[in-house]
């Protein structure tokens, strides 16, 4: 039989874009290997054009626990990452069901004026910020990094979308058996709001543990230091030292590289299914 020359073009074109695909990931990646590589290298070969070391120096990775206390920024980094990231579900998930779910005067202006916030750079409200937590003496804590962060537009407007894709039927159903508002927030909206849900868990949590500069601004004792922070002194107090300070970026890029993939799937279709209504 003959083959088809619409099929065989369309075959080698989904083969093209392949190739180009895993072209662009393999750009992307090389700075990720290139890291981990001279995480394993001496310093006198940080600065050297070849890659791979002569000499793979796993005992880097035991240096940066005896420089800083990485145990410790890990922790914290931790600590402030879950919390926020608890605090943002609840408070998101919460205004996201009154905006999508509830009738009452003024909802939808109230929705946008909250929505624009998002166009406001983060730095803007820095200032602002810090006041706040001098008057409620919450200055050098890891609550004053978690308060301000604990509330946000971007996962209101992200949850609000998918459960405007959940049917009304649902609600209506709830109700005709007695179920009060509370009661289908719980038992009906959050677990269907699943891939949404954890979306905007994975999104929180790594931007939140990966923040660098209300860290900065908010803690002066080294014992708070949060991991972004901490890793600064592989830069000031003894001098330049890039072979650790890959070797600790890699220690702390991990966990998030394997949060990733297990729950990728949840990512992707928590963000499509958000996009369902407007």
């Amino acid at each position: 039989m003959r083959a088809d020359p619409s099929l065989s073009a369309q075959r080698k074109g989904s083969m093209r874009w392949h190739l180009l695909l895993a072209l662009l990931g393999l750009i992307m990646v090389l700075p990720f290997v290139w890291m981990v590589l001279t995480g394993l290298k001496p310093l006198s070969e940080v600065a050297s054009e070849d890659w791979i070391p002569s000499v793979f120096r796993w005992e880097n990775y035991h240096e940066v626990f005896s420089v800083i206390p990485f145990a410790r920024f890990y922790w914290n980094s931790l600590f402030v990452a879950a919390w926020v990231t608890f605090l943002q579900v609840i408070t998101s998930s919460l205004a996201a069901f009154s905006f999508s779910r509830l009738q009452w005067p003024g909802r939808d202006k109230v929705f946008l004026l909250y929505l624009s916030t998002l166009m406001l750079p983060g730095l803007v409200v820095v200032i602002t910020n810090y006041q706040i937590m001098i008057q409620l003496g919450l200055v050098d804590t890891l609550t004053g990094l978690i308060l301000p962060s604990a509330f946000t537009a971007f996962g209101t407007f992200l949850l609000r979308q998918f459960m405007l894709s959940i049917p009304v039927s649902f609600d209506e159903a709830a109700e005709m058996d007695g179920a009060s508002k509370w009661r289908i927030y719980l038992d009906v909206i959050l677990p269907l709001s699943r891939p949404g849900i954890i979306a905007l868990t994975i999104f929180t949590f790594v931007g939140n543990y990966q923040s660098f500069f209300w860290p900065l601004v908010m803690l002066r004792d080294q014992e708070k230091y949060t991991l972004p922070v901490g890793l600064l002194f592989f830069d000031s107090e003894i001098g330049q030292s890039t072979h650790l300070l890959m070797a600790a970026v890699t220690m702390s890029v991990l966990p998030m590289i394997i949060l990733f993939v297990f729950l990728q799937r949840f990512l992707i279709s928590g963000i499509q299914l958000g996009g369902v209504k407007g």
